[in-house]
């Protein structure tokens, strides 16, 4: 096996739980892009929530690349969009009359902006739009235009975990059937185009790069990296902290992501 990609997912896994990047981890994937492998951060993210970790690990410009929007965007990192996945105002009508089964946020998410019709806003939602350095624009649904298209959507805590738990436990079967559904965190859903996930754009961006899937390393821990660990070429290294579903599915269980567990994967089957 020659690795020639790895692809680290973010929140959880190449941070730690007080988002910050271990040097040892830092050091490790630095190493990795000057020997020529591609290292791809493949998030939930927009591209703006991701960058400062690019930068931090010096990777830049047209030839490197992330996977942000649970898969439903590939970027280089100059800012251009390889793949696009889009939804559009059916999608967003859906998602109003599901947003009616609980008291929680709604928002949908573009490279430019996070738009919501909530006028109120719990700190989840804002701190989201902080971390992403996203504006989030407030707009009543008559607002909206027929034109509109986005390419995630978030539902979130606003004060009550059971709300949470309340939406999760009755999602009709025809939204999982329609979209990609993940509960990322227990305060958060995720929705994209059914399509659109980490796992295909992974391959997408592989199969662009000429690379074969065998020759593809993973990182992740929580149920949006799931497409990922699905695909049995993919060398797949789940965290300490993961949930079971990807400890169960993984090739190899690492140490947490407080504990350099990137970083000790990588030497273990790559330097």
């Amino acid at each position: 096996m020659a690795i020639k990609i790895i692809a680290v997912d973010l929140d959880g896994t190449l941070l730690t739980s007080n988002n910050q990047i271990l040097p040892e981890t830092e050091r490790v994937l630095k190493q990795v892009s000057r020997q020529g492998i591609k290292v791809v951060l493949a998030t939930g993210r927009p591209l703006s929530g991701a960058m400062p970790y690019n930068q931090q690990l010096e990777l830049m410009g047209k030839d490197q690349y992330d996977i942000v929007f649970n898969g439903a965007v590939i970027q280089d990192l100059a800012g251009n969009i390889l793949m696009n996945q889009k939804m559009g105002y059916q999608d967003f009508t859906n998602m109003l009359r599901l947003q009616r089964l609980a008291h929680v946020n709604l928002h949908f998410e573009t490279p430019d902006c996070f738009w919501t019709c909530d006028r109120d806003v719990g700190t989840n939602l804002a701190n989201n739009g902080a971390v992403t350095n996203n504006m989030i624009k407030i707009r009543r649904p008559e607002e909206i235009p027929q034109a509109f298209s986005f390419n995630k959507i978030g539902f979130s805590l606003i004060d009550d975990l059971q709300e949470m738990d309340k939406l999760w436990n009755n999602i009709p079967e025809w939204v999982f059937k329609k979209y990609d559904v993940v509960r990322s965190f227990a305060e958060i859903i995720e929705i994209n185009d059914k399509i659109a996930s980490k796992g295909n754009a992974l391959i997408q961006l592989a199969d662009l790069l000429k690379i074969q899937q065998k020759d593809v390393m993973i990182f992740g821990d929580q149920g949006n990296d799931i497409s990922m660990f699905s695909n049995p070429n993919f060398k797949k290294i789940a965290m300490g902290n993961a949930i079971e579903l990807i400890k169960d599915k993984a090739d190899y269980v690492t140490a947490d992501n407080n504990h350099n567990g990137i970083a000790k994967a990588i030497k273990k089957f790559v330097l």
